[in-house]
């Protein structure tokens, strides 16, 4: 399958404009100051007006607290730090990250991805990378700069196009990320944000970290039959007729797959024996029915199940001990110092993202303080109700909406941190659950991620690609991951309706419906 050169032009010509748009974006955590100084402005502007809303929490009017109010600038300057300290994902994100920089300085995760492409038939290569992509969501971005490299290289020994290995492995990691086989890094972010939104609308409402978990395991066989049938009958075909590899090809004896050496085999081994060890270690203390890792009613699974509330810290050792074992045993680690430095290495990735957390925590105060979030969601469920949509329609608008966002904010902590004040309280008032909210922003946020060029990757990827095609470009890797991006909205999009409409849940105590009598429907 292939798209004449009129078509091509004409598909460039519309990503490049959108890279311009978005290029001219202010970064975005000046966006967040820009809505900052907007919200305490608007803020102002609507406590001089009386709204005919009830909070039906309070059962009183909802007043709009004007910010501006020496009382209340005092108040905002006093709590900065505490905003600041308890944005919800900034703890959370800071104790995964040196988990991963640890296993990562040593070379761990590095091994086991090669360990995983290298023992692939070459008819099962595209499968095989695409689960090897969902597996990564655990290590999130620190799988791009070994994942597509590795792909590419697997495609290319194989005598298939290294660009459609790019592309699969892409898909599979970023476009399919709502689809999980395991727990991963943003399922306690973003429920952190789900649940604090909620709060809006019920104080005592509580959302499991894991509360999309079988939404998310179920979409990873959809997943991976969307991405293979895209790779092999769409993308790689399309790619031999338009992007030929690079002639200085044949005498590039770099392009090798280099072997796992005696020593990191070795180091593998101890480190996969500990990550058994560990899991044993595990079961033993969760098993129990009086074990202090379950809640008060002995579950493993509820909110209030410490092993729940622990699911950070169980990743970082999870990454650091198996890391550390495979640093000391292969060498690449020689002493404590080492490792205190894979820690610092991968932190310096994380410091545009604290400087963000500061302000985006002001913001939150801000927006929730002044009850700017309890009006937007009472006055929108009103909005939503008077117009009699079904449910479902309703919640495909959000999909649809988050991923128009997307195309140039691609961060799904920023979105989220906003769009979860407005969608989840205003849902509820519907009878949604947060948690079917939570799965319908994810399944977009996700899915177009691989084709905006405002994506924070894409300089990488791009680079990866002029490896076996010079002139491959920002048109081409957007070109090459849109039917990605439809197949899997589509598909997402399914599970989830399938999901909703035959009542399988979507994870640990997860409902479809906010169980509550105050709004009548």
């Amino acid at each position: 399958m292939t798209n004449s050169p009129e078509q091509l032009s004409l598909l460039n010509r519309f990503l490049n404009c959108v890279e311009r748009l978005g290029n001219k974006l202010p970064h975005i955590t000046m966006l967040f100051i820009y809505a900052l100084l907007i919200t305490i402005a608007i803020a102002f502007a609507l406590s001089f007006v009386d709204f005919d809303y009830i909070h039906p929490n309070t059962h009183e009017k909802i007043k709009i607290v004007n910010m501006l109010l020496p009382a209340n600038l005092l108040a905002l300057l006093v709590s900065s730090v505490k905003n600041f300290m308890s944005f919800p994902p900034l703890g959370i994100t800071v104790v995964a990250t040196l988990g991963i920089g640890i296993a990562e300085g040593s070379g761990f995760i590095n091994v086991l991805i090669k360990k995983f492409l290298s023992i692939t038939p070459r008819k099962f290569l595209t499968p095989t990378v695409i689960f090897v992509s969902i597996v990564c969501h655990l290590v999130s971005d620190s799988a791009y700069t070994i994942l597509m490299p590795v792909s590419a290289l697997m495609f290319y020994a194989c005598g298939r196009h290294p660009l459609a290995g790019i592309a699969c492995s892409f898909a599979g990691l970023s476009g399919g990320f709502t689809a999980s086989y395991t727990p991963s890094v943003i399922d306690p972010v973003m429920q952190s944000f789900t649940e604090a939104a909620s709060h809006i609308i019920d104080p005592n409402y509580a959302v499991n970290v894991l509360c999309n978990y079988f939404y998310s395991l179920g979409g990873t066989f959809f997943v991976i039959g969307a991405v293979w049938f895209v790779t092999d009958k769409i993308i790689e075909p399309r790619l031999w007729a338009t992007m030929p590899l690079d002639e200085s090809l044949k005498n590039d004896d770099s392009l090798e797959i280099t072997p796992v050496t005696k020593n990191e085999n070795r180091a593998f081994h101890f480190a996969m024996a500990t990550v058994i060890g560990l899991l044993s270690l595990l079961f033993v203390l969760c098993y129990p029915e009086n074990s202090l890792f379950r809640a008060p009613d002995g579950s493993l699974t509820s909110p209030k199940a410490p092993v729940m509330q622990g699911l950070v810290p169980l990743l970082l050792i999870f990454f650091s001990l198996p890391g550390i074992v495979f640093g000391f045993v292969s060498g690449t680690f020689k002493n404590a110092n080492d490792v205190i430095h894979s820690m610092e290495h991968i932190m310096r990735m994380l410091i545009s993202f604290i400087v963000f957390c500061f302000f985006a925590g002001q913001f939150l105060y801000v927006f929730n303080t002044s009850n700017i979030g309890s009006l937007l969601a009472v006055a929108g469920a009103d909005f939503l109700r008077d117009l009699g949509l079904p449910s479902g329609v309703t919640l495909l608008g959000i999909i649809i909406l988050t991923g128009m966002l997307n195309i140039l904010v691609t961060s799904a902590t920023s979105k989220w941190a906003i769009l979860s004040t407005i969608f989840v309280p205003m849902l509820m008032m519907l009878g949604i659950s947060p948690e079917l909210t939570q799965a319908a922003f994810r399944v977009s946020d996700s899915a177009v991620n691989v084709c905006t060029p405002m994506f924070a990757f894409y300089p990488l990827l791009i680079m990866y690609c002029q490896r076996y095609c010079s002139k491959a470009g920002v048109g081409t890797l957007s070109s090459m991951m849109l039917p990605y991006t439809f197949a899997l909205l589509i598909v997402l999009t399914i599970v989830l309706y399938i999901y909703w409409f035959l009542g399988i849940p979507l994870g640990f105590h997860s409902g479809f419906d906010y169980p509550s009598t105050m709004f009548p429907q």
